[in-house]
Order: C-alpha cells, then structure tokens, then sequence
C-alpha cells in the first residue's frame, strides 16, 4: 500500500493540548495500520465489485468473497478462510530503528541525555494539519472549530501479510486481486482528499501477481 496522499490511520482518540486526532502507530512509534480495519476495506470493495457484476451476481463470486472475508454471524464452517496482518512499514527499518531506541534507553538508565525517542520516530513519519469550519455567511472561521489531526506523510509504503487457512482458489485470488486494486481511499477522512492509496497484490516471493489474477476474472466475468 503506497500512500500517494497524507493519510490518517485513526486510533479513535488525540493527545490532550497537541492534537484532536492521533494515528495509530506502535511502542516505537511507527505508523500502522490494524489488519482487522484492512480486511474491511477490502470486503467492502469487494461488494461493491460484486454488486455490478451482473443482477443477481454469480453465487461462483460470492461463494469466493464469503471464503475470503466470511459473512455476518460466521461459524466455525463459514468464518472466513483468509486473515490479514497489520500494514506496517519495512521490517528491516523497524528492526533497525528498534535496535537503536533499545541502545537510547540504555544511555537514559546510565544517566545520558536520550539522542532518539519513539516521539522523535513518529515525527519523522507523519505532521499534524489543522483544519476550521468556515461560516458561510460572512467567510470568518466558526469559534472553536479549529481541529488538529497527525497524519503520516505520503510516499510510504505499508505491506500487509494475508494467511490462508488452505490454498486459495482461482475465484478467490481473481476476487482478491480486484479488490485490492479498487481501493484507493483509506483512514479517516478519506472522502475529503486524504489516504488516497494505490494497493498492489504480491505472492510469497515478493512477485506482483495482480494483473495475472485481473486477467483470469476479467475472462471469466465475460464468459
């Protein structure tokens, strides 16, 4: 997931005095997004692709889409077959940086002023806009509209990891890959110019497989 716009991943909640809206991002202070909110996303593409199929949609594609994502009140026998990782950023920089925040405590424990904070992290990677309701009547800005929001900086590349509880099928990899191309906006305000995102589809050795998979359902949704 390459971020083409600033985007916030909302935790819900803001830091009193800072900001009214804080990202979601880890102990080291890097951004993140929850699989569980992910794999939303992705399904409610993947209704909306089903939907313009044809009326009704073929029973083959919603059998995929509800092995992939499951259907409402799931049980044992139709939970969904796929399960989705946080979207995080590269492990080898997470890893590093990590290294580094452990050897920053250690000066900390030995009396020595800190070099690098997990704050010091999640500035690097994200800055806060500030927002206003504007009265339309006379153009001044509303008294105490004036909102802040962190988002994180555009250009970043979050990857997610997808586990399957058995083999995927064609159906189900052609209806993942679709899905996953139609999403384009992420995090909150997202109707508004923000998280707008261009997903891809990679197989276990890092090879791009959308196109493969796009083909196969275009074929078979015009047979």
């Amino acid at each position: 997931m390459l971020l083409l716009s600033d985007t916030t991943f909302g935790r819900g909640d803001g830091v009193a005095g800072l900001i009214d809206q804080e990202v979601e991002h880890d102990s080291s202070g890097f951004p993140y997004l929850r699989g569980r909110t992910l794999k939303g996303l992705l399904s409610e593409e993947c209704d909306n692709l089903i939907d313009v199929l044809s009326d009704p949609p073929h029973s083959r594609w919603i059998e995929a889409a509800e092995h992939l994502f499951g259907i409402p009140g799931s049980n044992l026998g139709t939970i969904s077959k796929m399960h989705v990782g946080d979207a995080c950023l590269p492990s080898n920089l997470r890893r590093e940086v990590g290294i580094q925040l452990e050897q920053e405590k250690e000066r900390e424990r030995r009396g020595q002023e800190r070099r690098l904070t997990e704050s010091d992290v999640l500035s690097s990677l994200t800055t806060i806009r500030r927002q206003t309701s504007i009265n339309p009547e006379d153009g001044a800005p509303v008294e105490h509209s004036l909102r802040s929001s962190r988002v994180i900086v555009r250009d970043l590349c979050f990857t997610a990891k997808l586990f399957f509880e058995e083999k995927p099928t064609a159906d189900m990899l052609a209806l993942l890959a679709v899905s996953t191309l139609a999403l384009r906006r992420v995090g909150s305000v997202r109707n508004r110019g923000r998280g707008h995102v261009q997903c891809t589809l990679h197989d276990s050795k890092g090879k791009e497989v959308n196109q493969e998979h796009f083909r196969y359902f275009d074929r078979e949704t015009k047979g």
